[in-house]
């Protein structure tokens, strides 16, 4: 059986927010690789694009809440996009739909005021 696998795309857009595109699983096994991947990122907007997201579990929803307290500490803005429907029944019964910004797509995310 292979390890879970999670890999991530950058793409920077022309108004100043960069994209990363998730695909795989966020989860317990790829959590790490994550946030080292993605705290380091200097850009003053970031929209996790989620639709490549085939699995998330609570660690990687924990993940999710420390890249946002990471951000928003060092007032860089931070949105979730285009959650799959297993990753938007995580975030339901976590309570987390309503501190975590979360746009239907990437370009709403994108082009939206964040907080």
């Amino acid at each position: 059986m292979q390890p879970p696998k999670l890999d991530i795309t950058q793409q920077p857009t022309g108004n100043g927010t960069l994209v990363a595109r998730l695909s795989g699983k966020l989860s317990l096994e790829t959590v790490n690789g994550f946030l080292q991947d993605l705290r380091p990122l200097e850009a003053s907007r970031l929209v996790l694009d989620m639709s490549g997201v085939s699995y998330l579990d609570s660690a990687g929803v924990g993940a999710l809440v420390q890249l946002f307290v990471h951000r928003r500490a060092k007032s860089q803005k931070f949105a979730l996009a285009a959650l799959t429907q297993q990753g938007t029944a995580v975030m339901q019964v976590s309570g987390l739909v309503k501190l975590l910004p979360n746009f239907p797509t990437v370009d709403e995310a994108s082009s939206a005021a964040l907080p």
